[in-house]
């Protein structure tokens, strides 16, 4: 699902100092409304706080849970499925930056 790969792009995102089950929803939620489809938060929540339980059950998983209750990051000390996860995120943000092209300056220089 895609909900999936978005969660691990916003823990990709955060690092290490992790982020709260309810924000992690919330930035889910907002990746997916649009004018035209409005998904439910709390189903989004649900969804969110049942795939981090369920990926961050040993100490290699690739999710681990911190020691503020309800904080969640990557597991990039013991679990090297997490490390490459970091690596790849990194690369389709800098691949997608490099893409953007400089719009050209249309606008009127006052003191020509």
């Amino acid at each position: 699902m895609t909900y999936d790969r978005q969660i691990l792009e916003i823990l990709t995102d955060v690092g290490e100092k992790g982020i709260s089950v309810q924000l992690l929803s919330k930035h889910v939620f907002n990746k997916n409304a649009s004018l035209f489809f409005m998904p439910n938060l709390e189903e989004i929540r649900t969804y969110v706080q049942q795939y981090l339980l369920k990926n961050s059950k040993s100490p290699s998983s690739l999710i681990e849970s911190m020691d503020r209750r309800g904080y969640y990051r990557l597991n990039t000390q013991n679990n090297p499925d997490a490390r490459q996860l970091m690596i790849e995120f990194r690369e389709e943000h800098t691949i997608e930056e490099k893409e953007e092209k400089p719009s050209k300056d249309l606008s009127l220089d006052l003191f020509s």
